[in-house]
């Protein structure tokens, strides 16, 4: 018989589902959550700032604009080849049906080890459970693979043009604050910013139960490559909203650092991944972050934040997610 493989949810967390049918209770969900409008994100062509004067400007910022009003955006003609995004896919594909066992033991990945993960550990009821699995890699490690096989080279020329368009897009929004910053240059390293692979398995709870639970991103900006499996959500304007795939498009949003940085004027929103009953969905994200000792401090003066460094903030997500079940957040760090 060959060993599955997929994560094996139900016997992990069957506390969670027994304590569910104990009760005899129903979800605890507001099921208008899931009710939601499909939306397009506002899109942008870079190939725009290498135009005109103008058109350049223009671009820049929408690009700043987007960022304020909406915290996500979605790129077009964006310098990453379609055979390196397809060849990605591939072979992220090829990793995730590895039989979970040797997933979990690090058979045949001995060059991604302790970067596996799946579910969420943390969680006290099935609201917090995130039905995925990933590889979580950080760009030290994958620039330091030489190309040993067919995954390693590709993730390689992923993550370094992944990067640059993540510094490019985070040096036009500090331009649009005033700022022609180095900053994120200097201290968003390949030791600090990380590759992360996922998996959303088909799931029979669909959508009662999230692929990844509502949450903001901890860092400065997300890049973010998925296939055509609807399944990514956001807030805006209070509701819930499914975005709508574009096979062409890379999807960005804002980090909580980043709004941390811009004094709230670039928005960290709340997002999650629903999880799909007969359909699997994959995605592999890009996250701008800087080294731990980084100060995150304001640009611009009063300050809705006080400073603190990137340590502090991870270290107070973790110890909140350990408390509660879910990241607090900014909130933590208001002046």
């Amino acid at each position: 018989m060959e060993e599955s493989h997929d994560p094996p949810f139900q016997d992990q967390y069957k506390n969670l589902f027994d304590k569910l049918l104990d009760t005899g209770s129903k979800y605890a969900y507001d099921y208008d959550l899931f009710i939601v409008e499909e939306c397009e994100l506002p899109l942008i062509d870079l190939d725009k700032l290498n135009s005109g004067e103008f058109e350049r400007e223009k671009c820049k910022r929408d690009i700043a604009r987007a960022s304020q009003e909406w915290g996500f955006f979605q790129v077009v003609n964006h310098g990453i080849s379609r055979g390196i995004l397809e060849k990605m896919r591939s072979e992220q594909i090829k990793a995730f049906k590895k039989p979970f066992h040797d997933k979990m033991n690090e058979k045949g990945f001995d060059f991604l080890a302790g970067s596996y993960c799946w579910g969420t550990p943390s969680a006290t009821c099935l609201q917090q459970l995130s039905w995925s699995e990933a590889f979580h890699v950080p760009l030290n490690v994958i620039s330091g693979l030489d190309g040993r096989n067919s995954l390693s080279s590709t993730m390689e020329k992923f993550a370094r043009t992944m990067s640059d368009l993540a510094h490019k897009l985070a040096e036009i929004l500090a331009e649009k604050m005033g700022h022609k910053s180095t900053f994120f240059r200097q201290t968003c390293l390949p030791s600090t910013c990380y590759l992360r692979m996922n998996r959303y398995p088909p799931c029979s709870l669909s959508p009662q139960i999230f692929g990844l639970m509502p949450h903001t991103d901890s860092d400065f900006i997300t890049v973010l490559h998925q296939d055509q499996i609807e399944g990514l959500q956001l807030v805006k304007d209070g509701k819930w909203i499914a975005v709508k795939p574009n096979p062409e498009a890379l999807i960005i949003n804002i980090g909580d650092l980043f709004q941390a940085w811009s004094n709230g004027v670039y928005k960290s929103v709340e997002h999650r991944v629903v999880t799909n009953m007969l359909k699997e969905r994959y995605s592999i994200a890009f996250f701008l972050c800087p080294s731990y000792d980084t100060t995150i401090k304001s640009c611009v003066d009063p300050s809705i934040y006080r400073g603190f460094s990137f340590r502090e903030y991870r270290d107070q997500v973790q110890e909140d997610v350990k408390k509660f079940g879910y990241k607090v957040g900014l909130t933590r760090f208001l002046a």
